[in-house]
């Protein structure tokens, strides 16, 4: 018997006896009924393996793991740069920090000739908006762009009070809400969730108010497993849960709406734990990050992946799900063939490698220079290049003279040193012990040489350096070629000889009295 005929099937369509696929292939589907929400949460500084979907004890991430539960895990996602505003823009692009001009660098511009995956989400109809920390910190206003690149703001609905002094009054889950209410019930969205925490200040004591307790096993080796570590990690975990809290009354609210089967929902951070030797670090605390995708084009549930991918991926993939074409320039690949299939297994050769890189993170050394380093990490092994081994890569420690007298407007003051790393509890506690705690502070601190080398698997804490070993050797010089061979492949400025640009690019966050140049939001000639 034949197919019966379209105008059949039509019949039967109204008739609910036929679904929508078997009218049109799913190729020919009209773009409007395929295009799906899009909810993307981002924490700020929260490392890999803080989840309990990764089986922390820790770590208490309900919704975090409802996400993954519903979806995929994934095991080995990196960010492109260790640093806020160059990790966000890497995602909104597509693009590494080296192909990003100003915006690969730490709070300067993010230049309007590099295209964001947002804006092409608006142009075919979707509904965009952020509520909590966008793109930041930086300069978009004079950098030609007419709004943040993210989109419009949703940040009006406040909390009263909160449980602690470091958690934001913004009220996430209030202004997502305000968003819904503002678009046509039938345009698609995007929604940034752009969580503040868990980035410092953390109340001190929060975390064991809360009832979490700190777990030994789960203090990374780099750090001291003492009183203090314990009780400001808890603080950091307390944060990670209020992040996760947000995130769960957004569920709730898909799910009121009727919204949720048709959501896309994507979980990660925009770079590690900010302690000594991660975030800003190129080392695996810093890099590594959580991730869970959930939703329509989402094969399988609780599947747990190991591709390496990087969040740059994020944009194309986006893009692919709306049924857009990728945006000229990016050099990031859609995810779409990992969450699409139905098993576990690595199917694509080509993900044994992701790629990362920093430069400039705070005005932390002379003449506002930064601590150029890029780095190549694979299934096993973490290979990274100090471009600039002289100097000291948490920033310089404070000169022996401080300034005299006040210090001009606007201008930090100098006040441990190493400022690349945020201040708090661990770092002054490491600094002022580190006779005691000569490894920590050595990881941290000190200065490195211009290849490292570390074991992942053996040593996730990136404590034992194999660079120059003989047993090492091959996998060392394999891991620099192919670093190599991409950068200079996308243009990199800091293997065409141009890499002194970066040194130039402005500022815009708060300068210190270091001594040479320190002019705040000017480029540096």
């Amino acid at each position: 018997m034949g197919q019966p005929s379209d105008m059949i099937k039509l019949l039967l369509l109204l008739c609910g006896i036929l679904p929508l696929s078997t009218l049109w292939p799913e190729s020919e589907v009209p773009v409007r009924q395929r295009r799906p929400n899009i909810l993307f949460a981002i924490a700020d500084d929260h490392s890999f393996p803080h989840a309990s979907a990764y089986g922390s004890r820790m770590f208490r991430t309900p919704n975090f793991d409802r996400v993954a539960a519903e979806g995929v895990l994934f095991y080995n996602a990196f960010v492109a740069a260790p640093q806020c505003s160059p990790s966000r823009a890497s995602i909104l692009t597509g693009r590494n920090i080296w192909q990003l001009e100003e915006a690969g660098t730490h709070s300067s511009y993010f230049p309007s000739k590099f295209p964001v995956f947002t804006d092409a989400l608006e142009g075919v109809g979707y509904a965009i908006g952020y509520t909590g920390k966008a793109w930041d910190p930086g300069n978009w206003e004079d950098a030609g762009r007419s709004r943040n690149p993210v989109g419009p703001e949703y940040n009006s609905k406040r909390f009263p009070t909160v449980p602690s002094k470091g958690i934001s009054a913004i009220d996430y889950a209030a202004n997502f809400e305000d968003f819904l209410s503002r678009k046509t019930s039938d345009q698609p969205f995007f929604f940034w969730y752009g969580a503040h925490e868990p980035h410092r200040v953390y109340e001190a004591g929060s975390g064991q108010r809360s009832g979490f307790e700190t777990v030994d096993a789960e203090i990374p080796a780099f750090l001291p497993k003492d009183s203090v570590v314990r009780r400001d990690m808890e603080d950091y975990a307390h944060e990670i849960g209020w992040f996760d809290r947000q995130l769960g009354r957004m569920i709730e609210l898909l799910e009121q709406r009727g919204e949720l089967d048709n959501t896309i929902i994507i979980v990660t951070a925009d770079n590690g734990m900010a302690y000594p030797y991660a975030k800003a670090n190129l080392q695996e605390f810093g890099t590594h990050v959580p991730l869970a995708i959930r939703g329509p084009y989402v094969q399988g549930k609780r599947r747990k992946v190991n591709d390496l991918v990087s969040l740059a991926d994020i944009a194309p993939t986006v893009l692919e799900m709306a049924g857009i074409a990728p945006m000229a320039g990016m050099s990031a690949r859609s995810i779409m063939p990992v969450l699409s299939r139905q098993d576990d297994a690595k199917t694509d050769p080509a993900r044994n490698f992701v790629v990362t890189g920093r430069e400039r993170h705070t005005h932390s050394r002379p003449d506002n220079l930064g601590y150029p380093a890029r780095a190549l990490r694979d299934g096993r092994f973490l290979y990274i290049r100090n471009l600039k081994p002289d100097r000291w890569p948490a920033g310089d420690p404070p000169p022996e003279s401080p300034s005299a007298g006040p210090l001009p407007k606007g201008m930090k003051p100098i006040v441990e040193g190493y400022e690349d790393i945020d201040a708090s509890p661990v770092k002054s506690h490491i600094l002022r012990n580190k006779k005691t705690y000569t490894e920590a502070y050595g990881l941290g601190y000190t200065k490195r040489p211009s290849e490292q080398l570390f074991d992942i698997i053996a040593d996730p804490g990136c404590t034992r350096d194999l660079a120059g070993q003989r047993d090492h050797h091959t996998i060392q010089k394999r891991m620099a070629a192919r670093l190599d061979s991409v950068l200079k492949a996308q243009g990199d400025p800091r293997v065409t000889d141009r890499g002194d640009v970066f040194e130039t690019y402005p500022r815009f966050g708060g300068m210190r009295p270091f001594p040479g140049f320190r002019e705040q939001g000017k480029y540096n000639q």
